[in-house]
């Protein structure tokens, strides 16, 4: 019996596995950095804002900025700036393929209408929107596993 339960259990792991992998993100092309600054946006104002726009500015040997536009209540644009550091020791194969695998995925400063905000509320920030993420990855990976 224990001998037909080992390869029923291999089989059920790799089917979550799988189910969990093929729900996959959001939005598989938009960029990490994108999607993280969106949500450290959405918990920091509390909700989903009305987006405008988006760009990615690297800067060689610096920093890279995700700057994000969006309408507020009253009607006018507020922006938000991320600022993640260049890490790449030496541009390799990686960086020649996509050159934002040279900067990190973790911001280090965050301009919100202007004001920026640094550590520790830049960790709480951060540690609020990855649990987001992360909420969003299970329910996502249940509701394949339930067949939605």
């Amino acid at each position: 019996m224990n001998l037909l339960w080992r390869p029923f259990r291999l089989l059920s792991l790799l089917s979550v596995s799988l189910a969990a992998l093929s729900a996959g993100c959001s939005n598989p092309g938009e960029d990490v950095r994108v999607t993280l600054c969106r949500d450290m946006v959405r918990v920091t104002l509390g909700g989903e804002p009305n987006w405008s726009g988006q760009s990615i500015e690297p800067r060689r040997q610096s920093e890279a900025l995700v700057r994000l536009s969006w309408t507020g209540a009253d009607g006018q644009t507020e922006q938000a700036t991320c600022h993640y550091p260049h890490n790449a020791v030496e541009s390799d194969m990686f960086t020649a393929a996509d050159p934002m695998a040279a900067y990190s995925t973790s911001p280090t400063r965050f301009v919100l209408d202007g004001r920026s905000i640094g550590n520790p509320k830049l960790a709480r920030v951060i540690g609020q929107a990855m649990r987001k993420q992360g909420r969003e990855f299970v329910d996502r990976a249940r509701a394949t596993l339930e067949g939605r």
